[in-house]
């Protein structure tokens, strides 16, 4: 079966998202994760772009939705892996030298982000995936503390899919105004961060109750 390409009316033909539509077009859902991963090596890709022309790619036949959603995830855990790996072999004093000498990154941002992960730990690697600018910096510090590898790439995993799957989504029912998206970046970063904190929460009631309820039955017991 050919492919279908997105020669449509629409279809951007310049700057980052007539980068990202080249890449999609030529590897399909391949290109799709070198995009991505490339977003989380250099923050100021926009993913808000990226995500939702891969979603509206998969709405015009050129990949399917789950290959767009694979690709996207598999491609961010790769790029997150190697700024993990970055800061793990750097260290501290390398890796901030190296940021001032990047261009359009900020020293401010990868300080704020360090300190959000020495606040939250491990969660931070799972909330950071759905903040932007965050989303690609929150591996550095993951490697300078050299934080278990198989939680952080599960973490990231999981925090990629979901807000990727939000961003892929919404450019795949949008259509040609998959644009749209950027504009409703900050609402959606809000709401899955609030989902997500709702769900930690519940999670940590529950496992309160359940340690409660065990140590009363110890009580009872005479334990």
């Amino acid at each position: 079966m050919e492919r279908v390409l997105l020669a449509l009316p629409q279809e951007p033909t310049g700057g980052v998202a007539g980068w990202a539509a080249g890449l999609v077009d030529t590897l399909g859902g391949p290109g799709a994760g070198l995009a991505v991963a490339l977003e989380n090596l250099f923050p100021p890709l926009p993913s808000e772009i990226i995500l939702p022309l891969t979603g509206f790619a998969a709405g015009q036949g050129v990949l399917s939705l789950a290959s767009a959603l694979f690709w996207t995830t598999l491609g961010s855990v790769v790029g997150a892996a190697a700024l993990y790996w970055l800061g793990a072999l750097f260290g501290r004093e390398r890796m901030y030298a190296l940021w001032e000498r990047l261009p359009l990154v900020r020293v401010s941002d990868l300080a704020r982000t360090e300190a959000w992960f020495a606040r939250h730990g491990t969660k931070a690697v799972l909330l950071g995936r759905m903040v932007p600018v965050f989303r690609s910096l929150i591996s550095v510090p993951a490697g300078l503390e050299r934080m278990p590898l198989p939680r952080f790439l599960a973490l990231t995993a999981v925090g990629s899919l979901v807000w990727n799957a939000v961003l892929v989504l919404a450019g795949y029912w949008l259509g040609d105004q998959w644009e749209s998206v950027g504009d409703y970046v900050g609402v959606l970063s809000k709401a899955v961060l609030l989902l997500v904190a709702v769900a930690l929460a519940l999670y940590v009631a529950v496992c309160v109750r359940a340690r409660s309820a065990a140590g009363r039955a110890r009580h009872r017991r005479g334990v």
